[in-house]
């Protein structure tokens, strides 16, 4: 194989024992008189001189020298210079443009900085890459699942039945074998998504540490088969870190340490990749009191250890935002026209996988109205169209018959019920008696021993809620 940037970037990893990235993304405060450039330059010898042994590469990003003007471009200059000529480079840049102007940015970052590598937005399709591709021995790292806030309302946009940043992973990294891609190391969900979809890609995954991203859980999503192929980035929790030589050091030996662990549990017969997305909702559900443990009173009478109130679920934007994947997640094997939701709390639920899905929402009104226009059914809908009833919760069939009679006497097909939750077992009964197809994404069984290991619940309790659970 030719010898390239990523070609390199496996021999570091492999020779010093580490994937770590570290950032060189300066933040200073010159006083009058004082030269930026020094001021920058002094704060990164420092940090390259006490983190190279550990780094597998270093990452300035461009935008903390541009900003100083031409005295933060000399510091870029002199930083580049004083990283060792064997720990390869990735330029932050982030480029996205086509044509002349992709071009001058190419000869830019690999000609007159000479770097391995660099970030680029690939959102203006290949015409915005193959100008940095024609370096044939650089590579290029593409934006494809981000870790900032605002990313889900773009990347997370459903394209047929993937979301786009699911279609970008194929397409990007069909472009070429020196096509790497940033995968936000705080949405392991979504890495997990990507990783199965480019088995062999590189990753650089921000947000793993000081954006809340969960390191272990991160390396089981996004590592290769071979222990490679994912690169955290660390800036700021090393470079304003007293020593940060130590700070990189320990964040590499907790990496390895995780690589490690992953690595052993892969080897076991019965390894199974974990639902990452499984666990946030169920963990959402008992942080948020959607599921609490006690005794209560059911409507039936009935005393329950334990409680379900998915109506909370709408008052968590992340936690709405996972069910509404939970949903999407089931529904992706079923044909359909439209969601219906019941009144009230799966109406919300409903808007959400709408949104998600981008299939439009019905739904049908239990008590007949008595003013306006008298609806049984609130939207727009043709007879003959296939519909997907939604609701939160199934214990018993009753409101599921009323929705799912008031649809089909409306012309409405209806062979399918998809829930967040399933309690016992005659919610399942009662709709196979009306040719209703159940499909549920949990049973309440499996927020047990989230429970157990939050120390929410002792031994006792879990045996007891686990049995009572399972023969409801």
């Amino acid at each position: 194989m030719k010898e390239n940037f990523f070609t390199n970037l496996e021999k570091v990893c492999r020779e010093k024992n580490t994937l770590l990235c570290i950032g060189l993304d300066p933040r200073v405060s010159p006083e009058k008189g004082e030269s930026p450039a020094e001021l920058i330059i002094e704060q990164n010898k420092r940090i390259i001189e006490e983190t190279a042994p550990y780094a597998a590469c270093f990452k300035p990003n461009i935008a903390f020298y541009e900003i100083y003007g031409p005295q933060g471009l000399r510091a870029l200059e002199e930083t580049l210079k004083m990283i060792p000529a064997d720990i390869p480079v990735i330029m932050d840049s982030k480029r996205g443009d086509i044509g002349s102007t992709a071009e001058a940015y190419a000869d830019s970052i690999f000609g007159h900085y000479n770097v391995g590598s660099t970030t680029l937005s690939p959102y203006m399709g290949r015409d915005a890459v193959d100008p940095f591709l024609k370096w044939e021995d650089r590579g290029v790292f593409l934006l494809c699942r981000t870790s900032n806030p605002g990313a889900k309302a773009v990347q997370d946009l459903m394209v047929g039945d993937k979301t786009l940043y699911e279609h970008m992973a194929g397409e990007l990294t069909s472009w070429s074998d020196r096509v790497a891609l940033v995968v936000a190391g705080n949405d392991v969900p979504a890495m997990a998504k990507v990783r199965e979809i480019t088995p062999d890609a590189w990753f650089l995954a921000p947000g793993i540490g000081a954006q809340g991203g969960d390191m272990k859980e991160a390396v089981e999503a996004g590592m290769r088969a071979d222990g490679l192929g994912i690169l955290p980035n660390v800036s700021r929790a090393v470079a304003n870190a007293d020593n940060p030589g130590e700070a990189a050091k320990q964040f590499r030996d907790e990496m390895n340490a995780a690589r490690e662990a992953v690595l052993e549990m892969r080897k076991a017969s019965d390894y199974k990749k974990k639902n990452y997305l499984m666990d946030r909702v169920v963990k959402g559900l008992i942080e948020t009191e959607c599921f609490k443990v006690g005794e209560f009173t059911l409507k039936s009478g009935k005393k329950s250890p334990f409680y379900i109130d998915i109506r909370r679920v709408s008052s968590s934007v992340a936690l709405l935002n996972d069910v509404a994947d939970a949903f999407a997640e089931i529904l992706k094997d079923l044909t359909y026209d439209r969601i219906a939701g019941i009144p009230v709390a799966a109406l919300p639920l409903a808007t959400a996988v709408s949104l998600r899905t981008g299939k439009p929402m019905i739904y049908p009104r239990i008590t007949m109205k008595e003013h306006g226009t008298g609806n049984r059914i609130e939207g727009e809908y043709k007879k003959g169209e296939k519909i997907v009833l939604l609701d939160d919760l199934i214990t018993t069939g009753k409101s599921k018959i009323e929705a799912i009679d008031i649809l089909r006497e409306a012309g409405l097909i209806v062979d399918d019920l998809v829930v967040l939750l399933e309690r016992g077992a005659q919610g399942r009964k009662d709709m196979k008696a009306v040719n209703i197809n159940l499909k549920a994404y949990a049973h309440v069984s499996e927020l047990l021993e989230p429970c157990h290991k939050l120390g929410l619940i002792d031994e006792e309790q879990f045996n007891h809620m686990t049995d009572y659970a399972l023969k409801e």
